[in-house]
C-alpha cells in the first residue's frame, strides 16, 4: 500500500464525520492546519487524484483531466515546471487576472500549477493539493496592488469558492479552488442568459484551440460561460482542441 493510500485511509477515518469542508471558510489569508486540512478533505471527498509523477501529468492532461495555463498580456508564468491545473482553476486564474491588470495595469504572476507528489519540497505537508491541479501560487505584490488582491481573495473566501492563504518563505499567495462552487459563482456574475431570445441562425461556430478555455472563448465573443455550456449541452467546463463549439447570438 502506498503512502499516500494509507494515509487517505487514516485521515478520512479521523474526519469521517467532519461534515462538508466548504461549510466553514476560514475567511483569512493567515492559514492554519484547519485550512490545509479543508482543502485536503475536499479533494479527497471529490475524488481528484493525486498525480505522482511527470508522466502521470501528461497523461492526464491528454484525458483533459488538466489544462495547460497559457500566458497572457494579463497573466504570466514565473520558473512554472508543471504549467497545467484543472478547468475550473484555469477559469480562476483567467478571470483573477483580468480584472488584476485592469486594477494594477501589469500581468498577474503564476508561480506555480500541479505539483506531482515526486517533485514536492521537502518541507510541504503531506496534504498538500498541489498534486491534484486545484491549487496554483501566485506572486504576492506590493503598494495597492497587494491590498486589493488580499481583499479579492478574501471576498472570494467569505463566497466559499476558494481557500486562499499568504506564505512568506517565499512570499506567494496559495490559492484552492472549489470547482463545482466556483462554476456556480461565474455563473451567477455573468450577465443572465439571453440564449432565449435568439434565434437559431443567429448562431456560428468555433473551433477550439490549444490553449483555450470557455473563459477565454466567451470573451473573444462577448459571451459568457454560462451560455457556452447551455447552447453546447456541456457537462462541466471542460473543453478539448479541435472541438467544435456553438457561439450563441453571433453572426
Amino acid at each position: 500500500m502506498s503512502r499516500r493510500v494509507s494515509f487517505v485511509i487514516i485521515f478520512l477515518a479521523a474526519v469521517g464525520g467532519a461534515g462538508d469542508p466548504r461549510a466553514a471558510l476560514a475567511q483569512s489569508l493567515r492559514g492554519s492546519g484547519a485550512s490545509v486540512e479543508r482543502m485536503y478533505r475536499y479533494a479527497v471527498q471529490d475524488g481528484l487524484t493525486f498525480y505522482e509523477t511527470g508522466a502521470s501529468v501528461n497523461r492526464a492532461v491528454s484525458r483533459g483531466d488538466l489544462v495547460a495555463l497559457r500566458g497572457t498580456h494579463e497573466f504570466e508564468l514565473h520558473r512554472v515546471n508543471f504549467p497545467y491545473v484543472r478547468p475550473a482553476t484555469r477559469t480562476f486564474v483567467e478571470r483573477l487576472a483580468d480584472q488584476y491588470e485592469r486594477v494594477c495595469g501589469e500581468p498577474l504572476v503564476v508561480t506555480s500549477g500541479v505539483r506531482p507528489e515526486s517533485r514536492q519540497p521537502r518541507n510541504s505537508s503531506d496534504l498538500s493539493v498541489h498534486p491534484t491541479g486545484m491549487a496554483v501560487d501566485l506572486r504576492r505584490p506590493e503598494g495597492t496592488c497587494l491590498s486589493w488582491l488580499r481583499r479579492t481573495l478574501l471576498d472570494l473566501e467569505a463566497d466559499g469558492v476558494i481557500e486562499a492563504t499568504e506564505e512568506h518563505r517565499p512570499a506567494h499567495f496559495h490559492v484552492a479552488v472549489f470547482a463545482e462552487e466556483y462554476v456556480r459563482y461565474v455563473e451567477r456574475t455573468t450577465r443572465p442568459s439571453t440564449l432565449a431570445a435568439r434565434a437559431p441562425e443567429d448562431d456560428a461556430r468555433y473551433r477550439v484551440r490549444p490553449g483555450d478555455s470557455l473563459w477565454s472563448i466567451a470573451q473573444q465573443h462577448e459571451t459568457t460561460v454560462r451560455d457556452l455550456v447551455a447552447a453546447n449541452k456541456l457537462g462541466d467546463t471542460t473543453i478539448q482542441p479541435g472541438q467544435t463549439l456553438v457561439i450563441p447570438g453571433t453572426r
